[in-house]
């Protein structure tokens, strides 16, 4: 399916940098909660099933991308504010996108 440019316009995708991350049991698949700094934006919280490639020691200052005008979302006891960007291979093992080169916190993608 196609979709126009304005729809693109809409998708509100910004850089930001993990300040923590944590492990969240309640969650039905596992998965980390995260807290990420988008500078301008504020910090905003966010849970991902980033759990089998990633160690949350190690995303601690990683850059990654996300879309942040997404409604807030309720999993489990916890309210997500974005929604962190990856890609999903057939295993569900999910690879962050992520900057190639340090970028501003909050710099949108586009």
């Amino acid at each position: 399916m196609e979709i126009s440019w304005s729809d693109f316009e809409k998708v509100d995708m910004r850089v930001g940098t993990v300040l923590t991350a944590s492990d969240f049991p309640a969650a039905r698949n596992p998965s980390y909660q995260l807290q990420i700094d988008f500078g301008p934006l504020g910090i905003k919280k966010t849970s991902a099933q980033i759990t089998k490639r990633y160690d949350k020691k190690e995303l601690i200052g990683k850059q990654v991308i996300a879309v942040v005008n997404f409604p807030k979302k309720q999993i489990a006891n916890f309210m997500s504010e974005c929604l962190v960007l990856g890609i999903v291979g057939d295993d569900k093992d999910v690879i962050l996108l992520q900057p190639s080169a340090h970028a501003r916190n909050g710099d949108r993608v586009g």
